[in-house]
């Protein structure tokens, strides 16, 4: 199975790349394939990859039923 992942953007660095956050943990992604990124947007990360911009609200939804999903299964 594939995830991806609302991510928050942090910083943008050179070569197509930015440091996001999740959950408090950092990581380094490129957005290459992804346009007018910008530090505050979201991005959907999978595997080292941005792939889209996600509008705020959407991101956290979707972070909110994946916590949910989490602690359903640990339950």
């Amino acid at each position: 199975m594939c995830l991806a992942l609302p991510v928050h953007v942090n910083e943008l660095l050179p070569d197509n790349m930015a440091k996001v956050t999740l959950d408090g943990v950092s990581k380094v992604i490129s957005i290459a394939l992804v346009d007018d990124v910008r530090p505050g947007d979201y991005v959907v990360l999978h595997v080292g990859y941005a792939l889209a911009k996600i509008d705020p609200e959407e991101a956290a939804r979707t972070l909110a039923l994946i916590r949910e999903a989490t602690a359903e299964g640990t339950a």
